[in-house]
């Protein structure tokens, strides 16, 4: 009866890998509020506030909360909005800190 294993206890921490980078044109974003829908609101490396949505392909796999890292796409007319195009994983935003990609985190005072 006791030879069963819990499956949390056989995974190993994921290894710190490389994340994908932004391509030509992509921002790196962090989720400050969601709006509502399929809509939030994203503090961009560039420093710009916009109003991103997630595309319908990704609207079921793409989990988004507020203080989470993605790519967006700024969109060519409005610079004031984008598509969400990538969520990064916990390890990957460790790599992207260690590599100088993405600021500490920002102080909430």
């Amino acid at each position: 009866m006791g030879n069963f294993k819990n499956k949390k206890q056989d995974e190993e921490e994921p290894k710190i890998s490389r994340a994908p980078l932004p391509k030509q044109g992509e921002v790196i974003g962090i989720i400050e509020s969601r709006l509502g829908g399929n809509r939030m609101m994203v503090d961009s490396l560039d420093n710009k506030k916009r109003n991103c949505r997630v595309p319908g392909r990704l609207r079921r796999r793409l989990w988004l909360r507020p203080n989470d890292v993605v790519i967006i796409q700024p969109w060519e007319l409005d610079d004031t909005k984008g598509d969400i195009l990538l969520k990064y994983k916990p390890n990957q935003i460790v790599w992207l800190k260690n590599k100088g990609y993405l600021k500490t985190e920002k102080s909430k005072f």
